[in-house]
């Protein structure tokens, strides 16, 4: 099938709406609820709706910086892998090939990632189902360089760099039981959970390893169908710290990382552009 005919089933877009930044396409934000990324939305300019009955509403507009222009999105993911997969799939096959999660997760590391901190993710360990009919597990899911950077020299420029760490988080495919020791196999998750604090594991979380290992796929779709594509897919994540592998926690520092990390995605974004744009 042709990207440029491709109609999507769960959200309401075109091609056409997805163009823009001299053809890289926009750039898209994809928090896992409808209500982050109308938030996100509330700071872009020229801000355009395109409803959809699923939920996954698709926010249109334009952020400025440096006197240039950005063309930018945001949609809800959904929670977990699985729905990440269905929305990433038509978003690409629309021909946008730039997505930067915008999250939240679980500490690993409460003595050292405390709750109010920000993940700028590297890569993912892969414990969901999702991404194993797309590749063997064996298959790292890492995220872009670029994106990686970015993020770094974003949160200096807005003050963040003592709040923000970098390094691996885990993708799981259930919040319940996995984390939150639902269920009677209760104690073999929490041995698997202690395994992964002690191998260094930051926080968990739950869709991006499949944004990773997507992404990865479709740049060597790219590559088959063009040896020297003139734009690749670049994957990144912010999360924030809003719990940890015992509670989900609502409180002060809980809504004040969530609010810092739709800034730090932002800024992102902007700095990455300009970079992209000006080149």
């Amino acid at each position: 099938m042709l990207r440029s005919v491709y109609k999507p089933h769960h959200i309401n877009a075109t091609a056409e709406d997805l163009a823009g930044n001299k053809g890289i396409g926009r750039y898209i934000f994809l928090p896992g609820s409808d209500g982050r990324a109308k938030e996100i939305a509330e700071h872009f300019d020229n801000t355009v709706v395109k409803p959809h009955p699923r939920g996954h509403h698709l926010y249109l507009g334009t952020l400025r910086t440096e006197g240039k222009k950005i063309e930018v999105a945001a949609i809800s993911s959904g929670m977990g892998c699985a729905s990440m997969e269905i929305i990433l799939h038509e978003l690409f096959n629309l021909e946008a090939k730039r997505f930067l999660r915008v999250g939240t997760a679980g500490t690993l590391q409460p003595n050292i990632v405390p709750i109010g901190s920000l993940i700028n993710v590297q890569a993912s360990v892969r414990d969901e189902g999702t991404t194993r009919h797309y590749a063997p597990i064996e298959l790292p899911a890492i995220a872009s360089l670029e994106f990686i950077t970015s993020i770094l020299v974003a949160a200096e420029k807005l003050g963040l760099a003592d709040t923000v760490y970098t390094g691996i988080v885990h993708c799981k495919g259930s919040l319940y039981a996995r984390q939150l020791a639902a269920g009677p196999q209760a104690p073999q998750n929490q041995n698997y959970l202690n395994l992964l604090t002690q191998s260094g594991v930051l926080a968990t979380e739950m869709e991006t390893a499949a944004l990773f290992i997507q992404s990865q796929l479709y740049n060597y779709q790219l590559m088959q169908e063009g040896e020297r594509p003139e734009h690749h897919v670049l994957a990144g994540g912010i999360l924030a710290i809003i719990g940890s592998t015992d509670h989900i926690e609502d409180s002060k520092e809980t809504h004040e990382a969530i609010h810092d990390s739709i800034d730090l995605a932002l800024e992102t974004v902007k700095i990455l552009a300009i970079q992209e744009l000006l080149s």
